[in-house]
């Protein structure tokens, strides 16, 4: 089976981000695909790799960049949503790369299911 991801929220603030992590290595574990992961709104501070968590927190951005970038996994963040947020290309980690609502949409349709994680 093939998935799409939405993420809308921020890896600190929120567990979605988190949750959508987990899922995804479930998905590729079970020997799934995943077509894309659509970052939006808050969820878009997941690629910023300025972020520094604290030493006892997982570090999210670095995650999903090591997951995307090992598996082939197309990460891609919202440009409206994230230069409301002041992220632009010099600060988006290895693996994401920054595009439009279009992607999403691609996503929902090439892909067998879309699971949305975040408000």
């Amino acid at each position: 089976m093939k998935f799409g991801i939405l993420i809308n929220e921020g890896p600190f603030t929120h567990q979605a981000s988190d949750s959508a992590y987990r899922f995804a290595e479930a998905v590729l574990a079970r020997g799934h695909e995943i077509y894309r992961v659509f970052f939006y709104n808050d969820g878009v501070y997941n690629c910023n790799k300025l972020s520094e968590p604290q030493s006892d927190d997982r570090n999210l951005v670095a995650l999903w960049s090591k997951l995307g970038t090992e598996n082939g996994i197309d990460l891609v963040v919202c440009i409206a949503a994230a230069l409301r947020r002041g992220i632009k290309d010099e600060v988006v980690a290895e693996g994401f790369r920054i595009s439009g609502l279009g992607q999403l949409v691609e996503a929902g349709i090439e892909a067998d299911r879309l699971v949305v994680f975040g408000d």
